[in-house]
């Protein structure tokens, strides 16, 4: 059974999005000029999930890929909510106050975030009025803490993750009256997401890393040729400084079950994770919930068993790791990706594939010749080497959708 290479290409570009960055915004001119994204589902539903946003309410634009576990819940909540928990870490006093006093009197809302969404990205409707409450009373807590000084970046990243994944393990042990709401919110616990996100300010770069995705940032050299620079660490069994802090936060009687097969516990490849329940839990909150939760619930194996020598929970946490980093000339393009790339190839190839398609693009540019008295036999000699420079390789629009052409051979 064999594909045509239309079918291939209309697999490959079904969910691709390219979003070009006005050049001025009125604020600032911005250091991002655009992106391109894409996904290629390995299962139905896909699990994992992909984010992009313009803050409104304060300069920098938010991008994300949201790997999911045990089912594509937890990746879908955590792709719609994690950049407004982001925003309104960012938002100075005054901004959060006028937040809330629309709220309170019924006024239209300031929009906090501009989304950049492919038409088939799914927000689920049902859910948008309880996670709105969640993150109200998060905003009205940074108003009663209040210390009037400004919000430093990573400090808001961090805390914007935590609070989020607080979040998704309340409301999953508050439960809901509507049933639907009720196995949703407790979907989205038992399952899990590894999280990997950008933050761009002018020439502050941020990335906050929770799990086994991956950013890594294309630079040019002098010499016109291509490198890779890591932006984050995989938080799993290969990170020796990861394993080293897994097992500082438990007894020391329990070291040798901690990591087994590389795997937390025997079982969790990523180290750090959103939802995930069963490792964060004790084992009474776990019994008690999934007892008095709805029938589906009892009838999961997954959510009944208990995983192996678990004795000082959490095991896990969300915690992301933040690497900062100060933009540079040489520096020309910044990739996020889940563990599905990097899996299949090495991040210098990456940095190349990327560097070259955009160059690539850049040669297909009109030519420009000026002023200059240009003769027929001299245009064809330009057009002819300019020919010569794009191979055929150029026929996609959207690197992302390049990048995983090349990924799957």
């Amino acid at each position: 059974f064999y594909l045509t290479p239309s079918q291939v290409n209309s697999i490959l570009k079904a969910n691709e999005y390219s979003f070009k960055v006005p050049e001025f915004d009125g604020k600032n001119v911005s250091s991002v000029l655009g992106f391109d994204s894409n996904q290629l589902p390995a299962n139905a539903p896909i699990e994992d999930r992909r984010s992009a946003a313009t803050c409104l309410q304060t300069r920098g634009m938010l991008l994300g890929v949201f790997d999911g576990h045990a089912g594509c819940a937890c990746a879908q909540a955590v792709s719609e909510r994690l950049f407004y928990y982001i925003a309104v870490s960012l938002l100075p006093h005054e901004t959060l106050l006028e937040i809330e006093n629309a709220v309170e009197s019924g006024r239209a809302l300031l929009p906090i975030l501009q989304w950049h969404k492919h038409p088939n990205d799914y927000f689920s409707k049902e859910a948008s009025k309880l996670y709105f409450n969640s993150l109200r009373t998060y905003w009205q807590e940074l108003i009663d803490l209040n210390s009037g000084e400004t919000t430093d970046v990573r400090e808001a990243l961090i805390n914007a993750f935590k609070r989020l994944d607080n979040d998704i393990s309340l409301e999953a042990q508050v439960g809901d009256p509507n049933s639907f709401l009720n196995y949703l919110v407790l979907r989205v616990a038992f399952s899990g997401a590894t999280a990997c996100v950008a933050h761009v300010d002018g020439v502050d770069l941020h990335i906050a890393n929770t799990g086994d995705s991956r950013a890594m940032l294309g630079v040019q050299e002098e010499d016109g040729s291509w490198s890779a620079v890591n932006l984050s660490y995989d938080h799993n069994a290969q990170n020796e400084h990861e394993v080293e802090r897994v097992k500082m936060e438990h007894p020391k009687s329990e070291e040798k079950n901690l990591v087994k097969q590389d795997r937390l516990l025997g079982l969790l490849m990523p180290f750090r994770a959103f939802g995930d329940v069963k490792f964060k839990w004790s084992i009474e909150l776990q019994k008690r919930v999934v007892e008095s939760g709805p029938d589906q619930l009892n009838d999961n194996e997954y959510t009944k068993f208990i995983p192996p020598n678990y004795h000082t929970p959490p095991y896990l946490t969300a915690e992301p790791e933040v690497i900062h980093h100060k933009l540079r000339p040489q520096d020309k393009f910044l990739v996020l990706a889940t563990d599905g790339l990097w899996e299949t190839m090495h991040r210098q190839d990456v940095a190349r594939i990327v560097g070259e398609y955009l160059t690539g693009v850049h040669h297909q540019q009109p030519i420009a010749v000026g002023g200059y008295k240009v003769t027929l036999g001299q245009m064809h000699g330009l057009l002819t080497e300019r020919r010569a420079r794009i191979s055929s390789v150029f026929e996609d629009q959207n690197a992302a959708t390049h990048l995983i052409r090349h990924a799957v051979g």
